[in-house]
């Protein structure tokens, strides 16, 4: 069997490749590991669950209720919230667990299961191979100790966490939002009720799209991988900016009042400048991954900003930030990452902030965002290659010597091994377009070459 984890939980098909028996046995194996590793301390566990409204959360859900309660452990049910409030109700009700049922940004018959450890963070590596060993045992019939009477977990339904959450956000805000025309775009998902709410108490004037989910229609041509709908809404209702919203709300990308995109980078140089003027942005640093585009290193530079990098995934964001402590940092795909508020990326709190620092500064998003250039991007994908050697050959290595300095210091080469497939990826970054085409192709067929 292949590892269940993968960056962000267990994801699957739901009822195909994530079923209900799964989910119930990952549950309960998860109580069983996070007892013998002390974490429950001789007291009874508590657990925060929540969902996206995904129609196969309603039975994963059940089950996995089902498998932390028959483990002796009691249950909040917080219903239909964001992957982070999910996370922010773990620390502050002092639960040992939390449990998120969704698949983020993946198309709706998807689904995951996602754990969290006290205090709202995610488990440790060696804690999900735990796990996931243990649930082995359970499967292939293994006993486990199963409480009885009063042992077992009781579940209650913890309705206050919609509010208890908007109110953690509106303390994050610097200021308020009044005077502010915003469209949000819910993805019709799990933040559809949260975001509107805590940006309508902020001052501002919400205009909503993709916030009528039905269990089917998550992520399904709206939010932060379908943009056209809210660009074209903001320019229609005329107002100051748009939030993009994936399925679990942990990631926003943003359109500023011309209709268009600010993506994640742009987004942490904005917020970045925005901490630092405040005297919040420890270290005076940001943390992005090597993905992140060579417009905003080139930005953070100017600004006297040092910039930190991660390999790719925001798990590896939020390792670096903790370990050095560290306030911001996030990937270009929308997920940031403001530790002082938030364990994980938060779109709701990422948009709140955006917003607020726009009515602070009485410019507009497009002329915050334009502290960054962002160059041009090319990617290729070369199949069926050995990406085992891609950092010992010393033929590819001389192409990519060729290649850099043929780009100079405003330009940059990547090459990244797919961590599933058999393929590695190029990425060259260039002032000119064509440029960036050019030795992308040329080195895809060194790749080739030297891989093949």
């Amino acid at each position: 069997m292949g590892r269940l984890f993968g960056t962000d939980g267990v994801r699957g098909v739901a009822n195909a490749d994530l079923t209900a028996e799964m989910a119930l046995g990952l549950s309960v194996a998860a109580a069983h590991v996070l007892a013998e590793a002390g974490t429950f301390e001789g007291h009874r566990p508590t657990a925060v669950v929540g969902r996206d409204p995904r129609a196969s959360g309603e039975f994963l859900e059940a089950a996995v209720v089902a498998g932390l309660a028959s483990a002796g452990v009691d249950v909040l049910r917080v219903g239909v919230l964001p992957t982070p409030a999910v996370a922010y109700l773990t620390g502050e009700l002092g639960a040992d667990l939390g449990v998120m049922l969704s698949a983020s940004h993946n198309a709706m018959p998807d689904n995951g299961v996602k754990f969290f450890a006290r205090g709202g963070h995610k488990l440790a590596d060696e804690l999900e191979d735990r796990i996931e060993s243990v649930y082995e045992e359970h499967r292939t019939g293994a006993p486990w100790d199963r409480p009885t009477g009063a042992g077992v977990g009781r579940v209650r339904e913890y309705e206050e966490g919609f509010d208890r959450y908007v109110e953690h956000l509106l303390r994050a805000l610097p200021n308020r939002l009044d005077g502010l025309k915003v469209v949000l775009d819910e993805a019709h998902g799990a933040a559809a009720r949260v975001s509107p709410e805590a940006f309508q108490r902020a001052g501002a004037e919400v205009v909503t799209i993709g916030a009528e989910p039905d269990g089917l229609n998550i992520n399904d041509g709206c939010g932060s991988t379908h943009l056209d709908k809210i660009k074209a809404a903001v320019v229609e209702h005329g107002a100051d900016l748009g939030i993009a919203h994936d399925g679990d709300a942990d990631r926003c990308l943003a359109v500023d009042h011309t209709g268009a995109e600010v993506d994640g980078d742009q987004i942490l140089a904005v917020l970045a400048l925005a901490m630092r003027e405040a005297a919040t942005l420890r270290a005076e640093t940001v943390v992005a991954t090597v993905m992140s585009n060579l417009g905003f290193k080139l930005a953070m530079e100017r600004e006297g900003i040092r910039l930190v990098q991660t390999a790719v995934g925001d798990r590896y964001v939020l390792e670096e930030m903790k370990e050095h402590g560290f306030a911001l940092g996030g990937e270009q795909s929308g997920h940031v990452i403001i530790l002082d508020h938030a364990t994980t990326g938060d779109g709701t709190l990422t948009g709140l902030l955006l917003a607020a620092r726009v009515a602070q500064s009485g410019r507009s998003l497009r002329e915050l965002a334009s502290v960054m250039e962002r160059l041009p991007q090319v990617l290729i994908n070369v199949p069926d290659v050995d990406k085992s050697r891609v950092t010992t050959s010393a033929e590819l290595s001389s192409a990519v010597a060729d290649a850099e300095r043929e780009l100079g210091a405003t330009g940059r080469v990547l090459l990244r091994s797919s961590g599933t497939e058999p393929l590695v990826r190029v990425m060259v970054e260039a002032a000119d377009i064509e440029q960036a085409r050019s030795v992308a192709g040329r080195l895809a067929d060194a790749v080739k070459s030297a891989l093949g």
